[in-house]
């Protein structure tokens, strides 16, 4: 996979890139990611980058010249122009899911466009974004937090990027429940015990007992999904 991520601010998602599983993806399995500065293509002697709005009011906007001319220079170098998937992290889009993840996760190349200032151009949108996505009901200064949560959210679907592929598997939302609790050892610590069925041994009584939590878990904290699980259970029994 190759990520391309324009951005004015490339330090804040620089660090991050390239620490723990988004470093180790960039070793093992080929992974690409190059941080484009949008100032370096931005027409004029003092690289402006936004402008006030067309019908006025407040803040300002993303310039279409910077953001065409380094979409223009990213597909032109792309090996494969046919194939690209342009992400805009925006709260007009789609919420962002475990589904999205997986179903972006086997894309050959994502390019994320990180807006800032009131908005983008929308003529830039128009014409190069092809997937408008949501992280939450929520703003941000710019999109580069949100687009390395959905870039950490994806690689490490990617087979090769974790030593244990079914230990994501298994993860909240991966089946449309949360996860259960987990225990490692001591097997008593500060008065506080494991539970004992994960000590008895017994594999389909542990499966239950975890099943169990994460009903439980799900239905407690977001019956929103617990509702959705079970519509789509009743379904699978028909």
């Amino acid at each position: 996979m190759l990520i391309d991520v324009l951005t004015a601010f490339p330090e804040i998602l620089r660090t991050p890139l390239n620490e723990s599983i988004l470093k180790q993806a960039q070793k093992r399995v080929g992974l690409e990611i190059r941080l484009w500065d949008v100032r370096e293509f931005a027409p004029g002697k003092h690289r402006v980058l936004d402008d006030t709005p067309y019908g006025g009011g407040p803040g300002m906007i993303f310039k279409p010249e910077p953001l065409f001319n380094a979409f223009e220079h990213i597909f032109e170098i792309a090996p494969n122009k046919k194939n690209i998937r342009v992400v805009f992290p925006t709260p007009q889009g789609k919420l962002f899911t475990q589904e999205t993840a997986e179903a972006l996760a086997p894309e050959p190349h994502l390019v994320f466009l990180c807006g800032h200032y009131k908005a983008i151009d929308q003529r830039v949108i128009d014409t190069w974004v092809t997937d408008e996505i949501s992280i939450g009901d929520f703003i941000l200064s710019g999109g580069e937090i949100p687009a390395l949560l959905m870039i950490d959210g994806i690689v490490r679907l990617i087979p090769g990027v974790i030593n244990d592929l079914k230990s994501a598997k298994t993860d909240s939302f991966q089946d449309g429940l949360l996860d259960c609790p987990y225990y490692t050892r001591p097997e008593e610590y500060r008065d506080m015990p494991v539970p004992k069925v994960l000590l008895s041994g017994n594999h389909a009584k542990i499966d239950e007992w975890r099943l169990a939590q994460r009903l439980k878990r799900t239905k407690d904290r977001r019956p929103d999904l617990y509702r959705e699980y079970t519509k789509s259970s009743s379904k699978d029994k028909k």
